[in-house]
């Protein structure tokens, strides 16, 4: 009869590791102390050694492949035919309920989402009844568009509406969209208000006499939101409940807090009511695995507590999850958490002079929160150089009016966004995304180019696609329009998708250098500042030369600095130097 053989505890917090080799296959046999695995964990490359005398049946492990600790490597008959005990890490008895301090590792946690948005309830259809009166709601507004702010109603009480007829513009996060009426009537009232903020299924407009196949074909009703109670006296609970969050979601796996959370502010990796006795030892066997044990232990769970849904009531790492999220809703705080990290409450401003508060509209609330996740979520390093462009200024001068025939204008951007497509091709690192769940790099065979346009409603970043496929009059050409777009609140959701890089110009306002923050999920972005005459060093003399300060953010988990710096020099010479783009591509 077969045994396995599992792979044993490789280190302390050393959990997995990758499969650099295999030393041994079916048929061959095996001493007990002979390596037989070679592991690269996050610490070194170990070498596995067997700790069983027999004959390889089956190896069930290959090269390349993610092992974790208690895994089957091999099965095996022993030397005299005995069934041999498995080489197993499975403990049968609980370990020691302890309230560490250590975060958790990449291995010991696969983050699963918490839910963002509450269930929708199907709303009833609306009346149209002979004489009665029927509901226009806020329709689909496209793909994860949930809510919009009023900025326009198009209609008043008493005018009649056809199908089809513009009713209302909504700003969303992502473009200004008119909402057409999908049935016909008189106006009889109407629910919303310039400003206001509507949800997807939010009632617009009563109308009378409502017919059309269209009249009942409103989205689903938006469930309402549940307000979290905030005791702002346990500003302890604030940060427990943070950590616990943070850890279950996956967005943050460091030991260390925020800087930014107030100094008396106690630490403790969940809130008290959510740390329970920890003299369990007394207690049976659970069914979970060390590392489920180990989850439930560092965030502060009684495992004892966690419904199983496995087979036999085995607790799995979702079950522990769910359970902590079910927590960490009822529970209250005294801190929100807002894209992921934890908002202090503000003072009373009033107490020292008059206020005015305003809402925030719908690009400027996305932004917001678009770019704390990027900070919270991206290891930033921003690397600096200056071009000089002294020759290529003389070059975008005589081909300007080249570019303005085409309908855009030669600037440095339009310039820069044909540079930066060679170079991406040249640094494909730059041009990917990072999987942070799936440990993987997603590297993008195409190029597109994002550009920051600075609205009256905020920053909105249009995609230019196939960047590498046209020349710079053709990208002057569609940068114009798309900034055009932007400006005139004509950008729709799909203008600003699929982006792999983006370019941000703060020239024409001034500044020397700045540091942008990396557009997630991609990797990386250059800020452009104002060029300026500077005496330059040729060797002999100083000499006036007009420089470009450029400033390349980037993520440092998968780009790191002397790749920044190559790619950055990169730009600076196929600036100093246009012929290298016909020479390099």
């Amino acid at each position: 009869m077969a045994s396995e053989f599992k792979l044993p505890e490789l280190g302390e917090n050393i959990e997995a590791g990758d499969v650099v080799r295999v030393a041994v296959a079916p048929g061959e046999s095996v001493k007990e102390g002979q390596p037989v695995l070679e592991l690269e964990t996050d610490k070194a490359v170990v070498e596995v050694p067997s700790s069983v005398t027999g004959t390889i049946k089956d190896v069930r492990v290959k090269q390349g492949q993610k092992l974790r600790v208690g895994e089957v490597v091999f099965t095996f008959e022993s030397a005299n035919g005995a069934p041999a005990p498995e080489a197993s890490t499975e403990k049968s008895e609980p370990l020691p309920v302890q309230h560490e301090e250590h975060a958790l590792s990449h291995e010991d946690v696969k983050p699963a989402p918490l839910e963002k948005e509450p269930a929708k309830a199907a709303p009833a259809p609306p009346k149209a009844t002979r004489g009665g009166a029927a509901e226009f709601r806020v329709p689909e507004l496209g793909e994860n568009i949930e809510t919009g702010d009023v900025v326009r109603i198009a209609v008043q009480v008493g005018d009649t509406v056809s199908e089809g007829q513009p009713v209302v513009e909504l700003e969303t996060d992502k473009a200004v969209i008119e909402v057409p009426s999908t049935v016909s009537g008189k106006v009889m009232e109407i629910k919303v208000k310039q400003g206001q903020k509507v949800r997807v299924g939010d009632v617009i407009l009563m109308l009378e006499g409502a017919g059309g196949p269209s009249a009942s074909a409103s989205a689903p009703a938006q469930a309402p939101a549940v307000t979290p109670q905030h005791d702002t006296s346990s500003t302890s609970m604030a940060r427990e409940i943070y950590h616990a969050a943070r850890t279950v979601e996956g967005k943050e796996e460091h030991h260390a807090f925020p800087t930014d959370i107030p100094p008396d502010v106690d630490h403790h990796p969940m809130p008290p009511q959510l740390v329970k006795d920890a003299g369990h030892e007394h207690r049976g066997p659970v069914a979970a695995s060390p590392s489920v044990r180990r989850l439930a232990r560092e965030i502060g769970i009684d495992i004892y507590e966690v419904q199983g849904s496995g087979p036999g009531g085995r607790i799995s790492e979702s079950d522990v999850k769910a359970f902590a999220k079910k927590l960490i809703s009822s529970a209250p705080a005294a801190q929100a958490v807002v894209a992921g990290r934890l908002e202090p409450e503000l003072p009373d401003f009033a107490k020292w002079g008059p206020v005015e508060k305003v809402s925030l509209r719908a690009v400027r609330r996305k932004t917001a929160e678009h770019l704390a996740e990027a900070w919270n979520v991206i290891p930033h390093v921003t690397q600096h150089d200056k071009a000089d462009v002294t020759e290529l200024e003389e070059l975008r001068k005589r081909f300007a009016p080249k570019a303005e025939m085409a309908g855009g204008k030669m600037t440095m951007t339009a310039i820069a966004l044909k540079v930066v497509a060679s170079a991406l091709k040249a640094f494909p690192q730059f041009n990917a995304s990072i999987d942070m769940k799936r440990e993987e790099i997603v590297y993008k065979r195409y190029v597109n180019v994002g550009v920051a346009v600075d609205t009256d409603r905020g920053l909105l970043v249009p995609v230019i696609r196939d960047v590498d496929k046209k020349n710079i009059i053709e990208l002057a050409a569609e940068l114009a329009t798309l900034s055009k777009k932007a400006r005139d609140k004509k950008l729709t959701p799909t203008d600003m998708e699929g982006g792999t890089f983006t370019i941000t110009n703060l020239g024409g306002i001034g500044g020397t250098s700045f540091t942008p923050i990396v557009n997630h999920p991609e990797v990386a972005i250059l800020g452009m500042s104002r060029g300026r005459m500077e005496p330059v060093w040729t060797g002999k003399a100083f000499e006036p030369r007009l420089m470009l300060p450029l400033s390349l953010s980037y993520d440092h988990r998968i780009i790191d600095g002397a790749d920044a710096a190559r790619f950055v020099r990169w730009i600076v010479e196929a600036l100093e130097q246009p012929f290298l783009l016909s020479v390099q591509g």
